[in-house]
């Protein structure tokens, strides 16, 4: 059975669904006013891990995402740049979802800008108005009046003893434990907000007030939430530094809007740190997947994208994850044995007959502990490890043993499995490619060289093909190589 720590009650719970009809998950996007950083693509492969093992688990799961395309953020960047707002955060929204599919994360069921939420945000807003958890203030903005939330701070374990009454934020973003009324919608400013406004009407003490301005961040996800999965959800994900105040803030509207818990489970991974340091423009340590990328140009982009999702998985989701070009390498690295593995397969002799015993019997014990790891509060550095030994007892077997087609096929849909969580696997490297006929001679004049015992030729032969691109393998059946992707 899985469990998983639920930041509400700081344990490790049972996971029960609300429904058997199916799990819903919502996580917090990216705010798009710039390239998303590393820090943020963590927090993403987390969430990716997780509705994949619970998929993988047998769980009928539907997830939504939001994308912040208003907010202070985008609307002073797009102010600068001299655009309109909108075509302005479709860009980044673009370069975002370039980002996830280069990192092998499968987007959401449903991707909603918070822009096309307007309506459903002013009638959230209203609604807590009339029941008197907002207030319309002297700024011209509308508060929410968090002294009438009583279990405000809960989830970010806020001690409330000294909290100053009336005190009010209309930042989208403040301080850690700056408990105070925030905005639900803020009034218009030519200064800060240019041509970005919405003239939204409200009924306060019985009269109709019109109240220019925009959303405030928070509202955003109450009313997307509410808009495509109702009062409640099952898990709610994202960032630890989204605890507070961005998802107590959720809890508040949500909660005190429909009467209902939120979210059952709420989930977070840790922070991000490059070289053991908090990642910062002003510390020369921010990174994009971009940055990365181009700092090994010798190397696939897909490549390195596939090394830091490794580098992700080998960390425990609710620990710091230090990235390092170090480790990011080592990882390259490691894929060179995934990769390895598959060209083996592929290139394995193939004879018939059934699946033996001890294959057999090797292949359930891996797929019992790989999932008894996953169901250990997502264990990824454990199943990660799970994987890497199956891989050690394959090369194993072949190295002592001719496997039967069975056995191979056992073997690969045991990987596919597993990748179906890790998304590290290289699949397209079991079909076999056409090769150059240059490549083809080489081949040939380097079997011919071995069966003659002259290995001098034998090994210029492998240079002049690992130049050309190719990684060499000797089989059974003589050279194999496959065109390496960096």
């Amino acid at each position: 059975m899985l469990h998983i720590y639920n930041t509400l009650s700081r344990e490790i719970e049972p996971f029960k669904p609300l429904s058997q009809a199916g799990v819903k998950v919502y996580y917090c996007g990216p705010t798009v006013y710039n390239y998303v950083h590393i820090g943020n693509l963590r927090a993403f492969l987390f969430e990716d891990f997780l509705v994949r093992t619970l998929r993988f688990l047998g769980y009928k799961v539907q997830t939504t995402m939001n994308i912040t395309d208003i907010d202070d953020k985008t609307i002073r960047d797009s102010r600068k740049a001299g655009e309109a707002l909108i075509p302005f955060t479709q860009k980044f929204t673009a370069s975002f979802s370039e980002d996830l599919q280069a990192l092998g994360i499968v987007p959401a069921d449903t991707i909603v800008p918070i822009s096309t939420l307007i309506d459903d945000m002013v009638v959230m807003i209203q609604g807590l108005l009339d029941k008197g958890f907002a207030y319309l203030a002297d700024d011209g903005s509308i508060y929410y009046r968090i002294s009438k939330f009583k279990t405000y701070g809960e989830l970010a374990h806020l001690d409330m003893s000294g909290m100053k009454s009336g005190v009010r934020i209309d930042n989208d973003e403040y301080a850690k434990d700056a408990a105070a009324d925030f905005a639900l919608w803020k009034a218009y400013s030519e200064e800060s907000d240019g041509d970005n406004r919405w003239d939204a009407e409200f009924s306060i003490w019985g009269a109709t007030v019109k109240v220019p301005g925009r959303p405030g961040w928070h509202i955003e996800c109450s009313a997307c939430n509410l808009r495509h999965f109702g009062p409640q959800i099952d898990i709610h994900m994202g960032g630890i530094d989204l605890v507070f105040p961005h998802h107590q803030n959720e809890i508040a509207q949500s909660e005190a809007f429909t009467g209902k818990q939120f979210s059952k489970y709420w989930m977070h991974c840790g922070h991000l740190l490059v070289e053991g340091k908090k990642m910062a423009k002003s510390a020369n340590n921010f990174h994009t997947l971009r940055d990365i990328c181009a700092k090994y140009p010798d190397i696939s982009p897909k490549l390195v994208a596939r090394a830091l999702r490794l580098m992700v998985l080998t960390t425990n989701y609710r620990e710091n994850f230090n990235f390092t070009f170090s480790t990011l390498e080592a990882g390259l690295k490691t894929l060179e044995s995934f990769d390895a593995i598959l060209d083996r397969i592929r290139n394995a002799p193939k004879s018939e007959g059934k699946v033996r015993k001890d294959v057999r019997e090797f292949a359930q014990m891996a797929m019992l502990d790989f999932v008894e790891y996953l169901e250990d509060d997502l264990n990824t550095p454990e199943a990660l490890a799970r994987v890497h030994e199956c891989i050690n007892d394959m090369n194993r077997v072949m190295d002592s043993t001719e496997l039967f087609t069975g056995e191979i096929h056992a073997i690969t849909e045991l990987l596919k499995s597993f990748d179906s969580v890790l998304g590290l696997f290289d699949f397209s490297r079991l079909t076999e490619v056409e090769l150059p006929e240059e490549i083809r001679n080489l081949v040939e004049r380097r079997d011919s060289a071995k069966a003659s015992k002259d290995f001098a030729l034998a090994d210029v032969v492998r240079s002049e093909l690992e130049a050309a691109g190719y990684a060499v393998t000797d089989t059974k059946g003589g050279t194999k190589v496959q065109k390496k992707q960096g």
